[in-house]
């Protein structure tokens, strides 16, 4: 392995002027093409110093700003860092990659897992793909969101429904930022791939209000301190004022709540889990005793308790449309449809 700078940066400044003799290069292209060369024969392993800007401007004769940029286009593949007053470093020679992805989500559940599964899959390995948590709070989005600013090509982001998010999220160029699950307005440039949660809801109950007439009071386990959607709380409430119904929002499922002829509806598998545990210790039937609905569909809702009837959007759907947006760039909006699947839990 070749260790002199001399000979690594000049092998670097040979490279990028061989690159001048392509004519559908440009320049910007011609510094990165170049750069990523040196790296795949080896002359640039993980560590090693880069040339500086002044260098590569004094070398190759480039205008300052063009270097900077590829210099940066680099940073965001994850091949380069920067340190602060030190220079550039080589940080990987995974060179195959074609961008570098953060994606910022609520939390680890099991739905967000199908929609990562998705994009992981239709991305392949394109893509690096770092995974961030800022479980709806305001400080951790803002602390992850600075340590991240500008060392990514894509920005795929769950936003907090504050004005904070929309402070933060300006301050990066539209084409870089994916907004998910959550509609945030940050003006028409820029693309997201969201559910819809108010009228999918009302919609959803109000075809089902026969079979709802028969309970005497309706339920909703919903938390202002999570990120539950406030159009679902919205939509409920009009629900059973349109129709007349008798209805509480509670906080969380607790098992001195379990009534029979009460429909329970369940944002969170954290009520709805003990919930069905207490039912069966008890002897309440599902559908016949009490009534379950729950939000997001999964694989273990098709079989527990003989089936639990949802409300849920296609998050491999989500996934897939994002990675569409991640390989061919442009500005797009899609509501991926929410939709009902009945398995007669009330």
């Amino acid at each position: 392995m070749i260790s002199d700078p001399n000979i690594i940066y000049f092998k670097i400044f040979e490279t990028i002027k061989e690159m001048k003799v392509v004519n559908t290069l440009s320049k910007h292209d011609q510094l990165v093409q170049g750069i990523m060369q040196v790296i795949d024969d080896g002359f640039l392993p993980i560590g090693a110093q880069m040339p500086s800007i002044n260098l590569m401007v004094e070398k190759i004769g480039f205008a300052r700003k063009t270097i900077v940029k590829a210099y940066e286009d680099l940073k965001e593949r994850g091949l380069i860092e920067s340190q602060k007053a030190k220079g550039y470093y080589v940080i990987s020679n995974n060179t195959e990659v074609i961008s570098r992805v953060a994606l910022l989500l609520y939390a680890f559940q099991r739905f967000q897992q199908e929609f990562y599964d998705a994009l992981r899959e239709e991305l392949d390995e394109k893509a690096q793909i770092d995974v961030y948590f800022h479980h709806n709070n305001n400080r951790v989005f803002e602390t992850i969101f600075k340590n991240i600013l500008g060392k990514y090509s894509m920005y795929v982001v769950a936003p907090i429904i504050d004005p904070i998010s929309n402070q933060l999220l300006d301050v990066l160029p539209q084409e870089k930022l994916i907004i998910v699950d959550r509609y945030l307005e940050l003006g028409s440039d820029y693309s997201y791939v969201t559910q819809e949660f108010y009228n999918s809801t009302k919609t959803i109950l109000n075809k089902s209000l026969k079979k709802i007439q028969q309970y005497k009071e309706l339920i909703l386990f919903y938390r202002n301190d999570k990120d539950y959607p406030l159009e679902v709380l919205n939509a409920f409430n009009e629900f059973l004022l349109e129709n007349n119904l008798s209805g509480s929002i509670i906080n969380r499922y607790t098992s001195d709540i379990l009534n029979k002829k009460t429909l329970y509806i369940c944002l969170s598998d954290a009520d709805l889990w003990p919930l069905l545990r207490d039912s069966s210790r008890n002897g309440l039937k599902i559908a016949n005793d009490i009534g379950v609905l729950s939000f997001n569909d999964h694989i273990v809702k098709e079989i527990i308790s003989g089936g639990i009837t949802t409300i849920s959007t296609d998050f491999k759907l989500m996934g897939k449309s994002v990675a569409q947006l991640i390989l061919t760039p442009r500005t797009a909006n899609y509501i991926i449809p929410t939709t009902s699947t009945d398995r007669g839990s009330f």
